[in-house]
Parts: structure tokens; C-alpha cells; sequence
């Protein structure tokens, strides 16, 4: 009697050991998935006539002669999400990474977590043609930018929340049931006004 109490508990405990490890595969078989190929822009659509451009393997955005706001969007919408990549300034670096967007010749819809020189909150989220910063980093918190130098920003959507992180470093959370209501297409932008050059690279979704 006491050998099958103890065959039932064995097997109950590999039956259990065995869920959690399907749990957990389930969880982490959420592939990322790259979105720049590292050649050209294959996935990518360029709005505006500003430069968007592959050099030594990064994905470039460069003010053109026009001086105006550029867009580069993806083929894809994307609702819940975790996306990362890596970005440097080489020149001003007033640039953003939107989500949930659309793009109408240069005029763009969404929500944009803050890619731009010292001091003008990195990380945080703007809404275009909307209600402008919904939240900014906190002061202390912008010292993580690493101005001329390769920065990873990581950015998670899911449901209404909001989260964006610099180098590791958590910048905001917010819960936002309009973000919630709404998908799109990830964009990169350029902003106005000439003199901007910034690299990307390493640009990775995973949709939760």
C-alpha cells in the first residue's frame, strides 16, 4: 500500500514538474522578431524626403535638404508588444520611436517614446496630434542617455500600459486606456528643423 501512495506522489510530482516546464516554454517560445535585416529596408516604408539609409550594417536617418519631419514605418501593425534596439546620435539626435501610428504622407498619429539630445527626456511618450507628453522621466533619470555613444532603449505595450526602459534603466509606466484601444505601425522619426543623424540597430519585436 505504501509503494503505491509512493508511485502516485512520483508521479503526480513529474506530472506537475511537467506542466510548469510546458508553461514555461509556452512563455519563452514567444520568438523575437527582427525588423531590420541589416542590408536594406526590406519591411520599412519611408515617409517624407528625408534620408533613410543602410551604412557598415546600421540603419541611418539623416536630415535632407527640406529639413522636415521624416518617417520610417513598418509593413506591420502591432498591438502588445516588447520591442528593443539600439540607437546613437550623431548629429542633434532629436529623433522617436512610435507605436500604434499611422501615417498619412508626414503627418502621424500615435504615441512616441522620446528619442532626443540631453536633458529632453529620452523615454518618455508623446502623443502626436494629440495631447502632447502624457509623462516624462524624471530629472534623475536623464543621465542614463549616452549622447555619441550606442544607447538601447527597450519599449512594452501591453493592454493599456506603457513601459520604456534606457540602458536598463526603467524611464516611465503608463496606464493609458487609449494606447489600450489602439494598434498600428511601429515608426522611427526625424524630426524638423536640419542637422539630425542618428544609427539604429539590433531593432527586435516580440508580440506578447
Amino acid at each position: 500500500m505504501q509503494k503505491t501512495t509512493s508511485l502516485r506522489q512520483r508521479l503526480g510530482a513529474c506530472l506537475l514538474a511537467t506542466g510548469l516546464i510546458l508553461a514555461t516554454t509556452s512563455v519563452m517560445g514567444q520568438k523575437a522578431e527582427s525588423l531590420f535585416n541589416g542590408k536594406n529596408l526590406d519591411g520599412w516604408k519611408i515617409y517624407g524626403t528625408e534620408k533613410w539609409y543602410v551604412d557598415n550594417g546600421n540603419l541611418v536617418c539623416e536630415s535632407g535638404p527640406d529639413k522636415e519631419y521624416g518617417y520610417l514605418g513598418t509593413d506591420k501593425d502591432f498591438k502588445d508588444f516588447e520591442l528593443t534596439l539600439e540607437f546613437k546620435q550623431e548629429a542633434n539626435g532629436n529623433s522617436g520611436v512610435f507605436f500604434h501610428s499611422s501615417i498619412d504622407g508626414t503627418k502621424i498619429t500615435g504615441w512616441q517614446a522620446e528619442v532626443a539630445p540631453a536633458g529632453m527626456h529620452t523615454g518618455g511618450i508623446y502623443e502626436s496630434y494629440g495631447r502632447g507628453w502624457l509623462i516624462q522621466p524624471t530629472a534623475d533619470k536623464e543621465q542614463y542617455l549616452k549622447m555619441g555613444e550606442w544607447n538601447t532603449m527597450k519599449v512594452r505595450v501591453k493592454g493599456n500600459v506603457v513601459t520604456t526602459w534606457l540602458n536598463g534603466h526603467e524611464m516611465i509606466t503608463l496606464d493609458d486606456e487609449k494606447i489600450g484601444g489602439r494598434n498600428g505601425q511601429i515608426a522611427l522619426q526625424i524630426h524638423s528643423g536640419g542637422g539630425i543623424k542618428v544609427r539604429w540597430r539590433n531593432i527586435q519585436v516580440k508580440n506578447l
